[in-house]
Parts: structure tokens; sequence; C-alpha cells
């Protein structure tokens, strides 16, 4: 908790005060674990609205940070856990490794328990496997989550059995009450744009805040590639917009890098 204060405190005094948004890198003790952090602040004087950010299973790259400091541009304090480097798992791992959740709800603690972040819930966004924490920890910790986004992400355990990954979503889509997004081209993978498909029913059904995007002509992973296409760049810059004006109306906040009333 102390290092994690620490950092905010560097980066308040120091990195933030320029107009580029620095990453702060420090990292958040869990048993026999450390959890590397990585935070984007906001310029000015907090307490900001928060955002917890989770990777995909690709791993923790240039292209995550570069969504951390926009984040950070308009208004939101950002923190994002590696879920993988502090338990030394390979980049692109298949199977779900169930501890790491842990890992990532010790950051969100940290997170809401910062001077610098607004009280009250925060916001989630989960790219593609960092949807699927992003699901667990909303169904887990309903009072902690005031809004998600997700970029293609899962809605189903990727240690489920094929056919429940084929014709159904995972049990907490139906514990889910904090407002989702969802983002997502219409060149993915089929399976996966099924399961968003899916899972936006269910919620709307239950009467939970939901919105889906989907993109034409946006393939997988259309807002990280190399290869853009002129859409897919488009794309990415409205799905930014997207989440950040989903963040903006169900948190309640009244302006950039203001807290609810």
């Amino acid at each position: 908790m102390r290092r994690f204060v620490a950092a905010l405190v560097a980066c308040a005094a120091a990195a933030c005060a320029h107009a580029q948004i620095d990453i702060v890198k420090t990292s958040v003790k869990r048993g026999d674990v450390e959890v590397p952090v990585e935070i984007a602040r906001p310029q000015g004087a907090g307490p900001f609205p928060a955002v917890l950010f989770i990777h995909a299973r690709r791993g923790f790259e240039d292209e995550d940070r570069a969504k951390l400091r926009s984040l950070a541009q308009h208004g939101f304090l950002v923190a994002a856990p590696d879920w993988q480097s502090g338990r030394f798992l390979e980049r692109w791992p298949v199977p779900h490794d169930p501890a790491t959740e842990g890992d990532v709800e010790a950051v969100l603690d940290l997170l809401r328990a910062s001077k610098d972040a607004c009280r009250g819930p925060v916001a989630v966004l989960g790219m593609s496997r960092g949807g699927y924490y992003a699901l667990r920890l909303a169904a887990k910790r309903p009072e902690a989550i005031g809004a998600v986004a997700s970029y293609y992400g899962h809605f189903q355990n990727p240690n489920a059995p094929e056919p429940e990954q084929l014709y159904s979503v995972a049990p907490e889509v139906a514990q889910i009450r904090a407002p989702w997004l969802m983002l997502i081209g219409d060149q993915d993978f089929e399976l996966r744009r099924i399961n968003n498909g899916r899972a936006f029913y269910a919620l709307y059904e239950r009467g939970v805040p939901v919105a889906m995007q989907m993109y034409p002509m946006a393939r997988r992973a259309f807002d990280f590639r190399r290869d853009q296409t002129p859409e897919e760049r488009i794309a990415t810059r409205h799905a930014e917009a997207e989440v950040r004006a989903w963040f903006t109306r169900h948190l309640g906040l009244p302006g950039p890098g203001r807290c609810p009333g």
C-alpha cells in the first residue's frame, strides 16, 4: 500500500506536471507474489475518477500504455496490474489461472483506497481476456464497480468445456449490475461475436444498462493491429470516445477529471 501511494505522490509531484502523461511503475504485494502495476495520473490536483485497466493475454505492452495515457489525459486516474509477469506466466496463456483474479482485485482495492481517486465505485476497462477478469470482478464486487467497458471481451470461462464455449455464457453474467459497454469488430472471431451477443441480450433482459458497438470492417484486435486499415483507425478513435462517454455517464461525472457531486 505504501509503495502504491508513494508512486502516486511521485507522479503528482514530477511526471504528471508535464503535458505528456508519464507512466509510473510500482507493485502490490499479494501473498508471496509481487504484482507489477502501472499508473497514469492526470495533471493537476486530485482526486480523479478511477479506472482499473485489465490487459489481454498477449501481455501488457506499449499499446496498453497508450490507452492509459489517453484516459489520464481526459481526467481519469488509471491503474493497470500486469497479471502475467508477477506469476511468471508465458504470453498468450490458453488456460485461465484463477489465482491471478485475486492479484487484479488487490489492485482494485488499492486504487479505491488512494487519496487521488474519487470516493465510490470505479470503472473497469477489460481487453479481450481482461474482459473475463472484469466479469468475475463485477459479479463479486458489485459495490466497487460503477461501469465496465470491454474490447472483444470474454464472456465465458476460458477453462469451460467446449459445449459451454459454444452454447452459453458464464454464469456471472446473471449477477452483473454494472452498466456494460461492449466493443467488437464485425470481422472478429465468430464465437467471440456470438458470446458478446448472448451476453448483451442476457444483460438487457435483466434491465442492466448495456450497449454494443459493432465496428464494420474491423478485425480482431482492431485497436492494436500494426496493419490497421483506415476504417480500423477510425474505429479505434470512436471506441476510445465511447468508453470515455460511458464512464462519464455511468459514474455520474459532472465533467472531465471531476468527481461525482
